[in-house]
């Protein structure tokens, strides 16, 4: 039970729900979220964490980069479950929406900004 308690209050923060709702589009380094969310490092490296510890996402390390996408989860799982309805809860949301759309703009800065 202790796991689907942490599951869902990592979902219940508005800025983690943001953070899935990037991650459902493709995977993104730190400064990627920093930039679409304007947040700062420390609160989306922290928030990622959260969510990484809830079982939501993998990182994938490549040098001193890292980059966060959706851990493949078994569909019957409850993790899977949870993330179908943030993904059909967002739909046709405004701010989910415009994050998708700044998304495309963002850029890759470089290890020194997103760690």
């Amino acid at each position: 039970m202790r796991d689907l308690v942490g599951a869902a209050k990592a979902l219940s923060d508005e800025t983690r729900l943001r953070i899935l709702n990037l991650l459902l589009e493709r995977e993104c380094c730190v400064c990627e979220v920093m930039q679409v969310l304007d947040v700062s490092q420390t609160r989306a490296s922290r928030n990622l964490n959260i969510l990484l510890d809830a079982g939501f996402l993998k990182v994938r390390k490549e040098g001193l980069w890292a980059y966060y996408s959706i851990e493949t989860i078994d569909p019957k799982n409850y993790l899977s479950l949870l993330l179908n309805a943030v993904e059909k809860g967002l739909k046709g949301n405004k701010v989910a929406n415009l994050d998708k759309e700044h998304l495309k703009e963002a850029k890759r800065l470089g290890p020194k900004f997103c760690s």
